[in-house]
């Protein structure tokens, strides 16, 4: 297909970028076999230590990246995109969606939460609280504002009469008192470079007057979080001024990062070196900092963990966080490994467990999974060879309770990358793409022998696979259509992609899956966020209902009314905003039920990424939600037609 960067270059120059980039995995399920014993890594200990490790750290990461580019600089004129897909369906016991999350009892924060009878909208200003149902008392009935500039919301927690905002801060920071050998303008320089991740817990028993009771804040960019119970973990990334630091003389304490819980004191903690510990790996000018703290435990200090390295990815189950590091392999043609690193988690705190290491890279959380005390994990590995270029292959790992590799297949697709992975019990299914889209179905009931057991070949290609049922599986991604050849030129080998595609797969034979049901929506250029985020997703499998927003580009006489094959690069025009809600069904397929819009008019010219852009659906009993940050409109979920709206 048409590459996700320009070219193979730019391809290779992704991969090595995810060096930087750290991911955690999910352990799921109450089999998981723990490590023998925590195992302490190293502290930095000293400002000199500090040093020594970036040192080091530059010395070979830059010479691995001359190696294989020739210009060092080049790989930092792109990044690796922060993709955070998710699977498990969202609906639950109660009579109300739930955010889609990757693993059943770890929440995730998101931009919009309901607990059954109020909707909790979080925008750039303001916090709204919205009284859902019954519909004909729908309105809002607090609101929360914040300071432009000073705070920027991002993304919200529900937990009982609890409602936790979490954001970035910046500004100005005064510590206790001067650090010793700091001038005054050092310290006001410090003072105006404080970015903060900020996590703020109001009591919302008074939905009208809602009361701010906790503040708590970690130096660095926010990164994710998770909420598992009444546990909330903050995870982000400091980057460290390497120059700056290489170039002092001086012991320079305030080299480490700084954190305040409202619940201790007003004061701001700086982390000393004999906290800080570091990965046994090249270590990026970098801190990540993953922090806890308990909402049932209010009078409780948050716990902060600090160490050298940076953050990518977050993946957590219920006891354990998987960090998946990549970092430059043993092999002189460029090939990049993934080191993994487990944390047992407890009540808001991390321990360092245990680690390991397999060849290629992950491309998201959906590359790893753990399963009756085996960790999985797909990569995608690259290596420029000196006469063939670059090559590319899949593989899959299993690993055993100490992260040995205990089973492995490699070599899957020559020549493609992996663009999902999805992880269901004793079964993985991985999709690659180039030109067409092999969905492959792998056998992991022996974790010391994986095996395909089929492969299905299709156009296009799945960014997400959610899983219908245990012998069904729904695709989304974009339909493609391969580059036509041109005379006396060798056979084309990428495809471009089209429309959004929605398909259905049945694996009940597993030696020969078949795509059941499919459509498509749109033409080239339509988007939905579904595609990036797994949280935009509405999915209840008991409702046989599936909705999601997608914005549309259609062009007159295209793919979806009879495509013109000659232009397959051609994109369409904007016709919808908003969201596509579906009947879906194992017997007649996927059945559009209604389209529905927050645009003013049919004729509406505004952005169809401005405010009145759907963002997402939600269900509470009878009646379906759809969300954009200038409104709330209700639908009747039987008819679909409109009951009321709410102007947030």
């Amino acid at each position: 297909m048409e590459q996700r960067g320009s070219g193979l270059i730019v391809h290779l120059v992704i991969t090595l970028l995810i060096m930087m980039g750290i991911a955690f995995v999910p352990v799921i399920g109450s089999d998981t076999t723990p490590a023998k014993k925590s195992v302490k890594l190293p502290v930095v200990g000293s400002f000199s230590k500090l040093k020594s490790l970036l040192k080091d750290s530059e010395i070979k990461y830059r010479g691995y990246q001359k190696m294989l580019t020739g210009r060092p600089e080049a790989l930092m004129d792109s990044a690796p995109s922060n993709s955070e897909r998710s699977a498990d369906s969202a609906s639950g016991p109660s009579d109300y969606s739930k955010t889609n999350v990757q693993v059943q009892g770890v929440d995730e924060a998101d931009i919009v939460k309901t607990d059954g009878k109020y909707i909790y909208k979080i925008s750039e200003s303001k916090l709204s609280i919205v009284l859902a149902t019954p519909t004909d008392r729908m309105k809002v009935v607090g609101e929360i504002p914040f300071s432009s500039g000073e705070f920027r919301p991002q993304e919200i927690y529900v937990d009982k009469n609890y409602v936790i905002v979490i954001g970035q801060a910046s500004g100005p920071i005064e510590l206790k008192a001067p650090e010793p050998g700091v001038s005054e303008n050092e310290q006001l320089r410090q003072m105006n470079t404080q970015t903060m991740v900020k996590a703020l817990v109001f009591d919302t028993s008074d939905k009208a007057n809602p009361r701010k009771t906790r503040e708590v804040e970690i130096e660095g960019s926010y990164l994710t979080s998770r909420k598992i119970g009444s546990a909330v973990y903050l995870v982000a990334n400091k980057d460290l001024d390497y120059y700056t630091i290489m170039e002092e003389t001086k012991d320079k304490q305030n080299a480490t990062p700084i954190y305040h819980d409202s619940a201790q004191s007003d004061e701001y903690k700086r982390v000393g070196f004999s906290q800080i510990r570091y990965f046994p790996q090249p270590s990026q000018p970098n801190y990540l900092l993953v922090a806890g703290f308990n909402l049932d435990e209010p009078d409780r200090e948050m716990k902060v963990n600090t160490y050298l390295g940076a953050g990518q990815n977050v993946y957590a189950s219920q006891k354990n966080l998987y960090v998946a590091a990549a970092k430059p392999g043993p092999s002189p043609t460029g090939g990049t490994n993934t080191g993994v690193y487990r944390f047992a988690l407890n009540d808001g705190e991390t321990v360092f467990m245990s680690q390991g290491e397999v060849p290629g890279t992950i491309l998201n959380q959906f590359s790893m999974d753990e399963h009756s005390g085996y960790f999985r994990i797909a990569t995608t590995e690259q290596r420029l060879e000196p006469s063939d270029g670059m090559s590319t292959e899949n593989n899959l790992f299993v690993l055993d309770s100490d992260l040995e590799i205990a089973g492995k297949i490699t070599d899957i697709a020559p020549g493609e990358s992996i663009y999902s992975v999805r992880f269901m019990g004793e079964r993985a299914y991985m999709v690659t793409f180039k030109k067409v889209d092999p969905l492959f179905v792998i056998d992991l009931k022996d974790p010391s022998n994986p095996r395909i057991q089929g492969e299905l070949k299709i156009p296009g290609y799945s960014d997400y696979l959610h899983i219908y049922d245990e012998n069904h599986i729904i695709g989304f991604g974009k339909d493609a259509v391969g580059a036509e050849s041109s005379p006396g030129m060798p056979e084309s080998d990428f495809a471009y992609y089209q429309g959004m595609k929605i398909a259905v797969f049945d694996v009940s034979n597993v030696e020969r899956p078949v795509e059941k049901f499919k459509t498509i929506i749109g033409d080239r250029g339509t988007e939905s966020e579904l595609l990036r985020n797994h949280k935009a997703l509405l999915f209840d499998k008991d409702r046989n209902l599936l909705a999601f927003p997608i914005t549309v580009m259609e062009i007159e006489g295209g793919p979806t009314t009879g495509i013109a094959p000659e232009e397959p690069a051609a994109y369409g025009k904007f016709t919808f905003q908003g969201a596509y809600v579906y009947d879906i069904d194992l017997n007649t397929g996927l059945k559009l039920r209604a389209k529905i819009t927050h645009r003013r008019t049919v004729d509406d010219d505004r952005d169809y990424s401005s405010g009145g852009a759907v963002k997402r659906v939600l269900r509470i009993d009878n009646t379906l939600y759809t969300v954009s940050d200038e409104m709330i409109k209700a639908n009747d979920l039987k008819t679909l037609k409109e009951k009321t709206r709410v102007i947030l």
